[in-house]
């Protein structure tokens, strides 16, 4: 087996001189030697504008696209897609912070999540951007929030339908949920809110993510289309916006194929004149994360040790489980399953042995890839993780046994 046909997902074109992966164009050695360290991740700015072009080209033009920033919230991450999406989705004080130093217009912001603080509500108040309420006393935290500083709040209600997006990754609808307002709910909250001093601007309905079957988005957008129109004859004003969410995945492991987003495409067509039907003048907006950013990105880490054990290969690199929690398996998968990999400076070399590559923590937590086949590397070489641009670096935990945190670039 050679490397150039691995036994993992597709990858996304990153492009190789000679025996050396890019990332941005640039050979993923001096990549290093230009962060000045390793590990580091790297995101490809050609990459996250060919996947916004990919579904800009397969969406109506009447859908906004808008970007889940808790994906990848790395500031020149934010601010390179503030030029490539329609609109922003928070889920923190901190990404409030982060966006708001973009271009992107406060009206173009919504900010999500349960447990939202009085002083995350009152940052966002102020801002005036779109807050999705998760309770009914969030409604109302906002509502006296806002009449407070003599703003009239913005709100998008979040439901908790009563379907799931089936075979998603993680769910987020359907049964008890910490996440929106029971859907069988929310002709009494509606109601309650048209005495309130805030401005009613739409739902926020959102089943699930990571998903890799097409049917079963297309089921969850036609459920969610219809929920939305049922709700809004109870609404206190005109539904201005519908937020269906996203649950568009990427291919992580063997076997996975990509979406085909022409079928996405084409039944959002289809069902845009039903929304309208049931809501005059909606806008509808689809939000993304992962399958924004997630196959831009790499994790890169070089080997510092080569050892055997029992007829096993272990390649030891500086990198591990506390940069990149979900390449670990540690992330929500119920069975282990290896991240695509490869040896960045090796990747025109025939596959030769079987190895697991694991990092430098005291725990057998601490593993990249299990049992792979790839050329054989030695200390020095730089092993590659692909699909690492989501759920990276931020959704692990870097203090975890005192090593330094890596660099991060976009390139």
């Amino acid at each position: 087996m050679s490397q150039s046909k691995p036994r993992h997902a597709p990858l996304p074109d990153f492009g190789v001189d000679g025996d050396r992966l890019l990332v941005g164009g640039i050979p993923v050695d001096r990549l290093a030697d230009r962060v000045g360290m390793t590990p580091f991740y790297a995101y490809d700015r050609r990459l996250l504008g060919d996947r916004v072009g990919e579904l800009r080209a397969a969406l109506p033009q009447e859908v906004k696209l808008h970007y889940a920033v808790k994906a990848n919230p790395m500031p020149a991450v934010v601010q390179h897609m503030a030029g490539l999406v329609d609109g922003f989705d928070v889920a923190s004080g901190g990404e409030l912070k982060t966006v708001l130093d973009t271009t992107m217009p406060t009206g173009e912001i919504s900010f999500a999540g349960p447990g939202k603080s009085r002083d995350e509500i009152g940052r966002a108040v102020a801002a005036g951007i779109v807050i999705n309420a998760e309770s009914e006393a969030e409604i109302r935290a906002v509502a006296d929030i806002g009449a407070a500083q003599g703003v009239t709040a913005k709100v998008a209600v979040r439901v908790n339908p009563d379907f799931e997006l089936k075979t998603a990754g993680m769910q987020m609808s359907g049964g008890p949920k910490p996440f929106g307002i029971d859907a069988e709910r929310m002709p009494q909250v509606l109601s309650s809110m048209a005495g309130l001093p805030i401005e009613f601007v739409g739902f926020h309905i959102f089943s699930g993510s990571q998903n890799l079957r097409a049917e079963a988005i297309l089921e969850a957008q036609e459920k969610t289309i219809e929920l939305a129109g049922d709700l809004a004859s109870h609404a206190p004003a005109p539904v201005k916006t519908l937020n269906i969410g996203g649950g568009l995945g990427i291919p992580y492991f063997p076997g996975e194929t990509r979406l085909d987003l022409t079928v996405v495409g084409r039944n959002l067509a289809n069902l845009m004149p039903r929304a309208q039907s049931l809501m005059p003048g909606v806008e509808i907006v689809i939000e993304l994360g992962r399958f924004l950013v997630g196959e831009a990105g790499v994790y890169v880490c070089r080997v510092v040790d080569r050892k055997e054990s029992r007829g096993q290969v272990f390649l030891v690199t500086d990198g591990g489980l506390h940069h990149h929690l979900a390449a670990s398996g540690n992330f929500g998968q119920v069975i282990r399953k290896n991240y695509p990999v490869a040896i960045g400076t090796r990747m025109r070399a025939p596959a030769e042995e079987s190895v697991n590559v694991v990092g430098p923590l005291c725990t057998p937590l601490d593993v990249l890839s299990q049992k792979v086949d790839l050329p054989r590397a030695d200390v020095g070489d730089l092993v590659v993780v692909f699909a690492s641009g989501a759920y990276g670096l931020t959704a692990s935990p870097t203090a975890f046994l005192g090593h330094p945190a890596p660099g991060e670039v976009l390139v």
